[in-house]
């Protein structure tokens, strides 16, 4: 199933009518067809109109698709006007695949918003007058959809400033750190390790829709170098790919790659935003949205945030009990469909009374009721509760219980820990369980917790290593050169069992190694039982990404005044 929402359960006669509907529009320097449903819902009408929501589909899918679908429909069934769309390049709409840049996607989806102002017709004169106005050429329109119809929102909302509310779901902040991360903080020009299990997975999508398509559009063939997408994404995987990063050729890919992503145009979104990020997910995860959550607050943009549990890497097939599923209906019954429907009824519907609900909420997976498994807060937990990496493996909380020591892990030429099948929890496959190789990673491990501990949000680490090899290769002009290393925090059992928690890690191309760096783990919301114990691991490796190039022994060495430390965000803390 293509990514966004699970597919509708059948229902009874629907309280609308659906129009098949194209328009031909000016998106960047193209002219595109784009393939559309009306969903009218029944006594709307210019007398009596109806806000409305405009929706597009996950990579891969389109406007028919089951997620998609659902949008229109559930929201129709509740009085609004729904226009879902298939986005550029995929269904049956015209161009090629742009990553949802705003001077192309969002310029596309712009001149959607003017038909629902009543400002331009259909290909075929179908004119929507029944769409609550603002003003003149001004309607009243809300924004919905996951991953890939999750980024459209904000690129949209950056060049139409009438979009008056955004719900984006499951998508990134930033495609060079979501395809190609470096979890060290303070080195933004330096390539990290690329996810080439989800990156090719997503570029063989893209590349393969004219093959699956009949009779496509001849503006949506680039050419036999680049078949399906705008040529700059076809260099920035293949760069990738290539596994060597020179300095110029990597300023432009990341500049690429940053320039199609939120972190580069959100200084100009002004829409109301309810972030909507999953727990299970290593292709954007939580970090992407607290990176947007912090900016659009920090600027004065309304904004909340919600970690629900299901994510690209599980659980949008098959939600958790309880967990929001549109095409199932449950909009009022879910958490975080209340919090939807919520926060339209105060952008849209301009119900001032409407509560949107606190800043921050968080799904807890250890609460067995479905009513009480969300938690909310007026912020998120700061990383406050420090561990210190011991010279003889173990993670203790005192300084003073620090013992002196060194240890030394050395990669080989081929991956050896894994963490996940990166396409596996999409597509419903089995995965082995993650794992490390002994000689190829150190590990620190706390003694067993005396209560309970709750985490939630990012966990740093600060780091000193010592490799000569590394060192020597660093000073290439090829960034390729720089050690690599990946971090990961465990969850072990009495029974000496260990858990990954949602199979997270966090690569670090490391900008210098004769001087300390911090890491930024991916976020998480975990607790860590009683009699659990915590194990902090550098890993040589990892096989769903690229790492390092040769072979680069890696030294920890711990003194007490000189140590590695693990920081966790703890709830109530």
């Amino acid at each position: 199933m293509p990514l966004g929402l699970t597919a509708p359960a059948a229902a009874a006669a629907d309280p609308y009518t659906v129009t098949a509907l194209k328009f031909t529009v000016r998106a960047g320097d193209r002219t595109c067809a784009v393939d559309a449903d009306l969903y009218r819902p029944a006594g709307v009408d210019d007398a009596h109109p109806a806000p409305a929501v405009l929706a597009t589909n996950g990579f891969g899918g389109s406007k028919s698709d089951g997620g998609t679908a659902a949008i229109g429909k559930a929201f129709a069934s509740r009085g609004y006007v729904s226009l879902v769309y298939s986005g550029l390049g995929f269904g049956k709409s015209g161009c090629l695949v742009s990553l949802d840049d705003p001077a192309i996607d969002g310029a596309a989806a712009s001149r959607l918003v003017d038909f629902l102002a009543g400002e331009r017709a259909a290909d075929d004169g179908t004119t929507a007058d029944y769409v609550t106005r603002d003003g003149a050429g001004d309607p009243r329109v809300g924004m919905i959809g996951g991953s890939y119809g999750g980024a459209v929102q904000l690129a949209t909302a950056a060049v139409d400033h009438r979009v008056d509310a955004l719900v984006p779901m499951i998508t990134w902040h930033d495609l060079a750190y979501a395809l190609d991360p470096d979890n060290a903080t303070g080195a933004p020009d330096v390539p990290g390790a690329f996810k080439w299990q989800w990156s090719n997975g997503f570029y063989l999508i893209g590349e393969g829709q004219p093959l699956l398509t009949p009779s496509l559009d001849p503006s949506r063939i680039n050419g036999l170098a680049c078949l399906h997408f705008v040529t700059r994404a076809c260099d920035t995987i293949r760069t990738l790919n290539s596994g060597s990063y020179p300095a110029d050729r990597t300023a432009a890919l990341l500049s690429y790659a940053r320039s199609v992503s939120p972190v580069s145009y959100l200084d100009r979104v002004k829409a109301p935003t309810l972030l909507v990020q999953g727990q299970t997910d290593s292709l954007f995860n939580l970090n992407e949205a607290t990176a947007t959550y912090r900016t659009l607050t920090a600027q004065g943009t309304p904004a909340k945030m919600i970690w629900q549990s299901a994510g690209h890497s599980g659980g949008l097939t098959d939600p958790a009990t309880g967990e929001l599923n549109i095409g199932a209906g449950n909009l009022e019954t879910s958490y975080v469909g209340r919090r939807i429907l919520s926060w339209f009824d105060r952008y849209l519907h301009g119900d001032q009374d409407a509560d949107t609900g606190p800043a921050f909420a968080y799904y807890r997976d250890w609460i067995a009721d479905p009513q009480q498994t969300y938690a909310t807060a007026d912020r998120l937990p700061a990383a406050a509760r420090e561990l210190y990496l011991s010279g003889d493996g173990k993670l203790v909380d005192n300084r003073a219980k620090v013992a002196r020591g060194s240890r030394t892990y050395t990669n080989w030429l081929i991956p050896t820990s894994h963490s996940e099948s990166s396409l596996a929890g999409l597509i419903g496959l089995p995965d082995p369980a993650p794992y490390d190789t002994p000689g190829t990673h150190l590990d620190w491990t706390g003694e067993p917790l005396a209560a309970d501990l709750d985490v939630v949000g990012a966990p740093e680490a600060t780091l000193r290593v010592v490799s000569p090899a590394a060192e020597r290769d660093q000073r290439s002009r090829d960034a390729a050169g720089k050690l690599v290393l990946f971090a990961k925090v465990y969850d072990v059992a009495p029974d000496g069992s260990q858990t990954l928690v949602h199979r997270l890690v966090a690569p670090v191309r490391v900008p210098d190694v004769t001087k300390p760096f911090t890491v930024t783990l991916p976020g998480i919301v975990h607790r860590y039982q009683q009699g659990h114990r915590l194990r902090f691991t550098v890993a040589a490796s990892d096989d769903a990404y690229f790492g390092n190039r040769g072979v680069k022994p890696v030294t920890v060495v711990s003194a007490p005044g000189d140590t590695g430390v693990l920081r966790l965000p703890v709830a109530g803390d």
